[in-house]
């Protein structure tokens, strides 16, 4: 199924959607189409070409939420390592583990998780960390960001009406 890049009104690549949803944000007058795939998209009335490359028309300024508390964004604020042995690793290779254990009273919360790999959640068990012989790399806290999306797209897989709407920060052909 083809997807539709998804720039700013800056030209800044933010997203990739289907292009249903682009189809949408078009009829509603939200962006406009920059690059067209050869395929056409056909109603009772109405033939278009499927939209490759889509911009916003208006700017929008991402408005700072609170970080959602998820297993992913814990791994990301303690950047994918164990908060006791300093191992790094991917998604797979890790738990999160209660600092003040919850048999103890700990809660669920930003400030009373970190990431920990497997072997260290084993060790630590259900003890504190003094009784388990471990320590703590920082204090784990929430953080006022929010993780930074990326888009990644492998170059080969990637459409070639997308090619210069990606990778700004690279030497530009001659």
């Amino acid at each position: 199924m083809q997807s539709t890049l998804l720039l700013a009104a800056s030209y800044e690549p933010i997203d990739v959607i289907s292009w249903q949803e682009a189809v949408r944000l078009l009829t509603l007058g939200k962006c406009e189409v920059i690059e067209e795939y050869d395929k056409d998209l056909r109603s009772t009335y109405l033939v278009i070409k499927m939209p490759a490359v889509v911009r916003l028309v208006q700017m929008f300024s991402r408005r700072k939420k609170k970080v959602k508390f998820s297993r992913v964004n814990i791994y990301a604020r303690d950047k994918y390592k164990c908060q006791y042995c300093r191992t790094k690793g991917k998604l797979k290779d890790f738990t999160f583990d209660h600092v003040v254990p919850r048999a103890k009273g700990g809660k669920t919360t930003w400030e009373n998780i970190v990431t920990c790999c497997i072997p260290c959640n084993s060790k630590k068990g259900h003890k504190s960390l003094k009784d388990a012989g471990m320590k703590l790399i920082k204090q784990p806290v929430q953080p006022e960001w929010l993780p930074a999306v990326a888009i990644r797209i492998s170059q080969k897989s990637m459409p070639d009406a997308w090619r210069d709407y990606l990778y700004w920060n690279t030497a530009l052909e001659e």
